[in-house]
């Protein structure tokens, strides 16, 4: 896929993978539309965009406000004249077992982490089909290969991704829309920092699961968007962001049940 002179919307384009996939795709000459919740990230995203020679808009959106999802096609086309690549990153992390998890902070994970990309797919596929070649990209994580204990909420989230991904890119063949999905793995960002922690877990236990993710977040983000452009350009259905993520998919393929017994050791380690 040439990317140049081709338009892509990236949410969470404030920081960490959505910042940096964007300042791959603008190095190859694609212009953009930013959204995120953050308008100080989004002011940064922009600042780091200005001199580089394409047309770059902010918007301001909650992914889980349906009304402002909906009226965001107008936007993006009256600034842009057409879409061409979605790419679906914006996302949260909810830290502790299920049985410490709410009814409600699941709800609140799911309908961000999953309900918003398909909201933000049903939103702008219309648009994409005008498009002679064009893309969805759904983030989901390495958490959307393999399932660990304290992480069942996201864990769902991103197995979801990816199986609506995998489902719409069947739905779409033969069409001028394709489908990737997105498998990161510890990509440097400050999602661990920034997880939600459910009401009453034993602050030790979330300090520890914390220090934990943050050992395993070493790829920088700079290094994880020039992969998902390089995935974008050859079209590729699934991009695995990292060694790691490669490694774990292996391992999962090879023992899809008893994968945890190795991941395990490794991560205490």
């Amino acid at each position: 896929m040439k990317v140049s002179n081709r338009v892509a919307l990236i949410t969470g384009a404030g920081g960490g993978i959505g910042r940096a996939t964007a300042l791959a795709l603008a190095r190859r000459h694609c212009h953009l539309a930013q959204a995120d919740i953050s308008a100080e990230g989004l002011k940064e995203s922009a600042r780091l965009l200005a001199h580089m020679g394409v047309r770059v808009t902010t918007h301001l959106l909650d992914v889980a406000d349906r009304e402002a999802v909906q009226s965001l096609p107008a936007e993006v086309e009256a600034a842009h004249g057409r879409l061409d690549i979605l790419m679906n990153n914006a996302g949260v992390a909810l830290g502790g077992s299920f049985e410490q998890v709410s009814e409600a902070d699941f709800e609140w994970l799911m309908d961000i982490n999953f309900n918003g990309v398909v909201r933000m797919t049903r939103a702008f596929l219309p648009l994409l089909r005008r498009s002679d070649d064009a893309r969805v990209v759904n983030v989901s994580s390495i958490y959307g290969i393999v399932s660990p204990p304290g992480q069942s909420a996201y864990s769902a989230s991103k197995f979801a991704v990816r199986g609506f991904s995998n489902a719409l890119r069947h739905e779409l063949e033969g069409s001028t829309v394709g489908v990737s999905v997105v498998h990161p793995g510890g990509v440097a960002t400050s999602i661990a920092r920034s997880a939600r922690i459910p009401a009453g877990a034993p602050l030790e236990d979330i300090e520890r699961g914390r220090k934990v993710a943050e050992r395993l977040l070493r790829l920088a983000p700079e290094e994880a968007g020039e992969i998902i452009a390089r995935g974008i350009e050859r079209r590729d259905a699934r991009i695995l962001v990292g060694s790691d993520a490669k490694a774990v998919s292996i391992l999962e393929r090879l023992a899809p049940v008893n994968y945890w017994r190795f991941l395990k050791k490794a991560t205490s380690r």
